[in-house]
């Protein structure tokens, strides 16, 4: 009996470990598949550096949106997701997406311009229509030097 107790609690503590998982993920595969210009695939909270004299100055905590080209599907992309992350902290550091005089926020243009070269490499060349950027949320909102 006190056996039957100890497997019941643990089948309820395993399904509510795997619940928000499976809830979050049929979440994320519903809002990538429709997509009025196609498939696209949603990677969120990417935290990139604004360095500026040299040193990092904050962080900006970026959403993304890959609008996906042609025939190609979020299943191929979203295995390489992790891959495109990487690629993408790796370019911010190495040339800050820094806006001149805001450290808090980012250049969207030289942010999708590097996020599509990256992106070419990593799952091919045209699979990636166009990056659209979400949001940017910066971790410190004052202290950010005027001019």
């Amino acid at each position: 009996m006190w056996d039957d107790a100890v497997m019941r609690r643990r089948d309820l503590i395993a399904a509510s470990a795997v619940l928000p998982v499976a809830v979050a993920a049929t979440t994320a595969a519903a809002s990538e598949k429709a997509a009025p210009g196609g498939a696209v695939v949603n990677i969120s909270g990417v935290g990139l550096p604004v360095i500026a004299n040299g040193r990092i100055q904050n962080y900006v905590f970026v959403s993304l949106r890959l609008h996906l080209g042609g025939s190609a599907s979020p299943d191929a992309v979203r295995p390489k997701e992790a891959y495109i992350r990487d690629a993408l902290v790796r370019s911010a550091h190495r040339t800050p997406f820094t806006v001149a005089n805001d450290w808090t926020r980012l250049d969207a243009n030289a942010l999708s311009a590097s996020l599509m070269r990256s992106a070419a490499a990593i799952v091919g060349r045209g699979v990636v229509a166009r990056v659209e950027i979400i949001s940017q949320a910066p971790r410190r909102r004052t202290g950010v030097r005027a001019g």
